[in-house]
């Protein structure tokens, strides 16, 4: 059994890239591994240090998304960030050791950097906290020293940095206390937004995992289609599809799938009538979810207590590591 440490920035209510890019993964991991999951609202400071009036509410929401969704408080552990004091002091111990051009070149920095700075406009300084982002990510993962990260293929780069301050960490304090833990490839499926872009809520292009089902349908309804089929009986192309038979590729049945891409190609199926089809599908699958979302709103002090416990558990293992850290260095 692994020991496996993920995480979500506090952003809020999730969306369907959440839920098929991450949160359904984490779900097939809790059945035979350690799993400690975790709400970053420090993490979140880094872009919203100036807005921080839904702060509190936003970690709520990410949580019942999480339980909606299948994370089981009974097979996982699930914690907020800030409530681990140890994750700071141990942030300090790291930023000792980890040479700036580390940091610098890190892509979750530049990533970050760049909404910052379209945020600021003007303003092209990043904070100092921003910049020790890449550090505080490597003391969340070494803060239980876990073995394994499920990242997506495009965030492996994120985890080098936390195996390269690890193995200094080692090596400056002789030691072979943590271990290097290695990325653990997502098989998860890729969900654009209904303009085609990356689905975000910052570019109002999502489907939230709480949105009703009215809304959810009229919102598949803006999704983009085919841009050269004009009228409902022109020959449809499945392939040039923007966004909505991706969707029907991730969301329907193989025979579905297959009658809607006949039906198209043929011009036997409108786009406006495809898309009707699609949000009753999308609505189906979220089903269960949406109705276990309701039940935790309903029960918000079951919510607040399975934080509780969750940090309260994550603490006693974070202490652990933080006093052998201490005396590796020789702290007082």
């Amino acid at each position: 059994m692994q020991r496996i440490v993920s995480g979500m920035r506090s952003t809020g209510r999730l969306h369907l890239g959440h839920y098929l890019g991450v949160i359904q993964n984490w779900v097939k991991l809790q059945e035979n591994n350690e799993c400690f999951f975790f709400v970053a609202d420090w993490h979140a400071l880094t872009t919203k240090y100036d807005n921080t009036k839904d702060l509190r509410q936003d970690v709520v929401d990410v949580v019942i998304d999480w339980l909606a969704a299948g994370i089981d408080p009974k097979k996982s552990t699930i914690y907020v960030q800030s409530m681990i004091p140890e994750i700071a002091e141990l942030n300090i111990y790291l930023s000792m050791i980890t040479p700036q051009n580390w940091v610098e070149r890190d892509p979750t920095l530049k990533d970050m950097a760049k909404i910052l700075r379209t945020k600021e406009a003007s303003n092209s300084q990043i904070s100092y906290g921003l910049m020790g982002y890449p550090v505080l990510m490597s003391a969340d993962i070494m803060m239980l020293n876990s073995d394994a990260i499920p990242v997506g293929m495009d965030q492996v780069a994120h985890i080098e940095i936390t195996r390269d301050i690890v193995r200094r960490f080692n090596n400056i304090y002789k030691t072979d206390f943590f271990k290097e833990p290695k990325p653990l490839l997502n098989e998860c499926a890729y969900i654009c937004g209904l303009d085609g872009n990356k689905m975000s809520k910052s570019y109002d292009n999502d489907i939230k995992i709480s949105d009703t089902e009215e809304v959810t349908a009229k919102r598949i309804m803006s999704a983009i289609t085919d841009r050269s089929r004009l009228r409902r009986d022109d020959l449809g192309h499945p392939d040039q599809c923007e966004v909505a038979f991706k969707y029907w590729e991730i969301f329907g049945e193989k025979d579905q799938i297959e009658t809607v891409k006949c039906e198209c190609e043929k011009g036997l199926r409108g786009c406006a009538d495809c898309k009707r089809q699609l949000g009753a599908i999308v609505n189906e699958r979220l089903r269960e979810i949406r109705e276990r979302r309701k039940y935790y709103e309903a029960h918000i002090d079951e919510v607040h207590q399975i934080i509780r416990e969750g940090s309260e558990k994550t603490r006693k293992e974070a202490q652990k590591v933080l006093t052998e850290v201490r005396n590796l260095i020789g702290m007082y």
